[in-house]
């Protein structure tokens, strides 16, 4: 128990997740040492690091208004927090995946890496008010496979019964274990808030259970430590469902693992054990169906129809002409009045099942002359382009970000342009003879970037040809 109290009273070490969508893990680092940002690998992510700046960094920059940053190429996650995707995803990559409780989206943006961008990913949240920053972290992270709900975790087992692989539950919780980060996380804390809190926790699991395919998945995760919400929820469910619920030990998911698995073969990893986060982590398995009732037809939404031969043409033409870019064949081709999206193809099933607030990629919008590129594509599929490309400078990527048109030395590609920073797509401009036009969307603009490293004065832009 001193050790306990003894760590809790400690800083929490800062950690971060490099988005392997964007930048391999060897790029990343080899990149930012050269900063002198210092790593130190997390034993159960390979794309996760404990991270140390100079104290004049610290001081200067904010680790999210880095460019680094701002470019999609890592996310801020706490390390105990990276454990449930990865016990979630094994070697066999599931083609449909439910996020329960999604916002703030660092668990969704961390699932869509491990499968991928592949498969359908739902990411659900209940707050509409995380609706938001959600899509926005998703967005500049590149990820293109997820559908985004905002619904109640308990209508999933009613409405979507046995039809995903796998599912995660990052259940709302005490928050017992993230007190070395906020002083103020047990404020509130009571037996009586415990006790309605696991009563919450028991109706999602017991949903999630139930909309999970026979030989499905199911991670249950805390940021709390007490036996009530963690153990006692997962016997819960074994004492309704029995032989159907099968816990798989979590001994083996990493080196020392076995340091903080319980008798069941659950995590529960305390602040002391790895210098991190509190966290309870469980892996169950379905092991067979429940003969649950077929759900009636539900109200349909606003309809995605599939594109016809025409339109799939119009478009590939569009893509190539312009950048010289190919769609990927494992996503589908749908319009929503005047927009075109890529889907997951998995998503087609549930259109007609399912009210989701967003689903896939916002690909171009159609106009009286063609159509326009949408910066949320720009962004996820940019890498891809050989035409049309203008590479900034660290200081010219900060007036984009600042919202302010760009003057060049030279005159830019004509028309639709995808910026990029160190070939890293950044967002979309238009030339207009000597100028290039911010496109960048008024919700994402940095009004008061502090000065970066590597902020050179002058116009220096490169135009890339490959």
């Amino acid at each position: 128990m001193s050790d306990f109290v003894e760590t809790c009273k400690t800083p929490l070490r800062k950690s971060i997740r490099v988005n392997t969508l964007k930048i391999s893990v060897e790029d990343f680092c080899e990149k930012m040492r050269r900063q002198q940002w210092y790593f130190t690998a997390i034993p159960w992510c390979n794309n996760g690091f404990w991270l140390q700046r100079t104290a004049e960094q610290e001081q200067s920059v904010p680790l999210g208004s880095t460019p680094e940053h701002l470019a999609g190429l890592f996310y801020i996650q706490e390390a105990s927090s990276m454990l449930p995707p990865l016990a979630l995803i094994g070697n066999a990559l599931p083609e449909t995946v439910l996020d329960m409780a999604a916002a703030p989206g660092s668990k969704t943006s961390q699932l869509s890496a491990l499968m991928q961008n592949k498969g359908l990913l739902v990411a659900n949240e209940l707050a509409a008010s995380r609706i938001k920053s959600m899509a926005a972290v998703l967005q500049r992270l590149g990820v293109t496979n997820t559908a985004i709900s905002h619904f109640d975790g308990n209508v999933f087992g009613e409405w979507l019964p046995e039809s995903f692989d796998a599912i995660l539950v990052d259940a709302p919780c005490g928050g017992e274990g993230t007190i070395r980060k906020d002083p103020d996380a047990l404020k509130n804390w009571s037996h009586e808030s415990i006790k309605s809190i696991s009563w919450v926790q028991k109706k999602l699991i017991d949903s999630a259970f139930k909309a999970l395919k026979p030989g499905g998945c199911l991670v249950y995760s805390t940021c709390t430590l007490n036996h009530q919400e963690n153990q006692a929820v997962c016997n819960h469910l074994a004492d309704i469902y029995d032989d159907a619920v099968q816990i798989e030990p979590l001994n083996n998911l990493f080196p020392g693992a076995d340091k903080a698995v319980t008798e069941e073969g659950y995590l529960h990893i305390w602040p002391q054990i790895f210098d991190s986060e509190g966290f309870f982590v469980a892996r169950l398995r379905k092991s067979r169906s429940l003969g649950l009732p077929v759900p009636g037809p539900r109200k349909a939404q606003v309809p995605y129809i599939r594109v016809t031969e025409k339109q799939q043409k119009l478009i590939n033409e569009y893509l190539f002409n312009q950048f010289g870019y190919t769609l990927p064949e494992d996503k589908s081709l749908f319009i929503k009045e005047q927009d075109f999206w890529l889907l997951p193809e998995q998503a087609a099933p549930l259109l007609s099942r399912f009210r989701f607030q967003r689903i896939g990629l916002r690909l171009a919008t159609q106009h009286k002359s063609g159509f326009r590129l949408t910066h949320d594509a720009a962004i996820a599929l940019g890498t891809g382009f050989t035409r049309q490309r203008l590479a900034l400078t660290t200081a010219q990527l900060r007036e984009y970000c600042q919202g302010r048109d760009l003057q060049v030395d030279e005159i830019p590609p004509q028309g639709e342009i995808l910026l990029t920073w160190q070939e890293q797509p950044v967002g979309m401009a238009k030339g207009l003879g000597q100028r290039v036009k911010n496109s960048l969307p008024r919700e994402l603009v940095r009004d008061n970037l502090p000065r970066w490293n590597g902020d050179i004065q002058g116009h220096n832009y490169l135009i890339q040809t490959m």
